[in-house]
């Protein structure tokens, strides 16, 4: 199974703080799953650390990529199609971010590994 994480749940995967889901850790943990980080997320978090939001142990240059390689998440380059659909999915979520994570994976046929339950009413298929 191919998913995609969402923003906080990458930051508490590469930063642990029990948050996951027992069902987040047993679909991260199951060998058949192939794990992806958005070029949306990796843009999140370098805006929201150097807007002082929160703190990492390194600057993103340097830390994004190495928890990525340490966890084997791949990063999914964000293309026009999925642009296009963020801005054609229902208004029931206005964040950004969200909106085209979810767009991200409606069009790669990915499951988004969110706690954030409008991304499911965007049409995304999520797991939690």
């Amino acid at each position: 199974m191919r998913v995609l994480l969402d923003t906080c749940t990458f930051l508490w995967l590469a930063l642990p703080q029990g948050k996951l889901s027992a069902d987040a850790t047993r679909l991260i943990n199951a060998p058949a799953t192939s794990l992806f980080l958005s070029d949306v997320s990796i843009w999140e978090i370098c805006m929201k650390h150097s807007a002082g939001k929160f703190s990492l142990p390194g600057i993103p240059r340097d830390w994004l990529p190495s928890r990525m390689a340490f966890f084997g998440v791949a990063e999914l380059a964000l293309e026009s199609p999925a642009i296009y659909r963020s801005g054609e999915l229902p208004r029931h979520h206005a964040d950004p971010f969200d909106r085209l994570l979810a767009a991200q994976a409606i069009e790669s046929g990915m499951t988004i590994l969110s706690p954030d339950t409008p991304l499911s009413s965007l049409g995304a298929s999520r797991v939690w």
